[in-house]
């Protein structure tokens, strides 16, 4: 298990590979999850050494890291080159499911076309918006905004390419017309090549692994991802393992949510405290890949809930760390 563990925490970078930049990190993971983008943020300072919080922040002004609903409908974090063909494998397992999610909020499929071309006009007319002034935008024309509606409105547009996740307002993300702010889409590769891409991507940055590990990752088919590790059979693997320092996680690191069963780094007995249910999974210490507690950042200072018989002087260096690039975020 040790082995198959320091294989994995390798290939995720946890090592944090001499001279590797940020932009070099996001597409070796090709999808960071970030739905709560300090999270985000703090995955990356794991693997890149000297990072800033405001670095991240300026590749997502620039839009050369985009933000997007992609693998299993979540917000994953992307380089920009990335997006549109990960966009077109992803989306259309998503489309039937958002649709049921506004009936159930009260959103018909006639007001939830009418909201789609509310939100491209706004975006096109008036340039990145937030999710509270679309939300105006498109409750002024008669539209239900109300629940958890705006937010899968926006996911629809989102999902037929037409809005994407921009530059920050503040602290939080506005939402920008993809074929500004990305440029003129490129025709995507034909679905058995997206396969065989993200198959072989995935690997480079999650292998050892199955299929069955990459179906539950990217949220597709087994059979998709079946068919995207046959064409890449035989190609060549990636690196050795490496010694994993010891590391402070953010909640929904990708080394914690990239394999179906992750019990290579989580004890069993454990497994409640790192990932309590609800969809949660909690910042994690690990050491060599192992996790043996939980963190917290309160007031600026990080304080460790340790499960595991660990030294918390191992963790010392990696907690001023993650003080350091709370205070490297710009002021909003």
């Amino acid at each position: 298990m040790s082995a198959l563990r320091r294989a994995r925490a390798t290939a995720q970078l946890l090592q944090r590979p001499p001279g590797l930049g940020m932009h070099d990190a996001v597409r070796r993971l090709l999808a960071v999850q970030a739905q709560d983008l300090r999270s985000a943020r703090l995955a990356l300072r794991t693997r890149v050494a000297g990072l800033a919080a405001a670095d991240v922040d300026a590749s997502l002004d620039d839009a050369s890291l985009v933000v997007g609903w992609l693998n299993r409908g979540t917000l994953h974090l992307v380089a920009a080159d990335d997006y549109a063909w990960l966009l077109a494998l992803t989306a259309p397992g998503r489309l039937t499911a958002n649709a049921r999610r506004l009936r159930q909020e009260g959103v018909s499929p006639d007001d939830a076309d009418r909201a789609v071309g509310i939100i491209e006009r706004a975006l096109a007319d008036e340039g990145p918006l937030t999710r509270a002034e679309l939300a105006e935008r498109v409750a002024a024309r008669g539209v239900r905004t109300e629940g958890q509606a705006m937010p899968h409105l926006l996911m629809l547009a989102a999902l037929r390419g037409i809005a994407v996740l921009g530059p920050l307002r503040g602290d939080v993300q506005a939402f920008a017309l993809a074929r500004d702010w990305l440029g003129a889409a490129r025709t995507p590769p034909d679905r058995d090549a997206a396969l065989a891409e993200l198959a072989r991507r995935y690997l480079a940055a999650h292998a050892p692994a199955d299929a069955a590990d990459l179906a539950a990752w990217a949220g597709l088919p087994l059979r998709d991802a079946r068919a995207g590790l046959r064409a890449i059979a035989g190609e060549p693997a990636d690196g050795a393992p490496r010694p994993i320092p010891a590391r402070l996680l953010p909640a929904f690191d990708p080394y914690l949510l990239g394999w179906k069963d992750r019990s290579f780094a989580v004890p069993a007995a454990y497994a409640k405290r790192v990932h309590p249910g609800g969809g949660m999974l909690r910042a994690t210490a690990t050491i060599d890949g192992l996790a043996v507690g939980t963190w917290t950042l309160r007031r600026g200072k990080v304080a460790l809930d340790l499960f595991a018989d660990a030294d918390p002087l191992a963790l010392a260096a990696e907690a001023r760390e993650v003080e350091r690039f709370a205070t490297s975020a710009r002021p909003s």
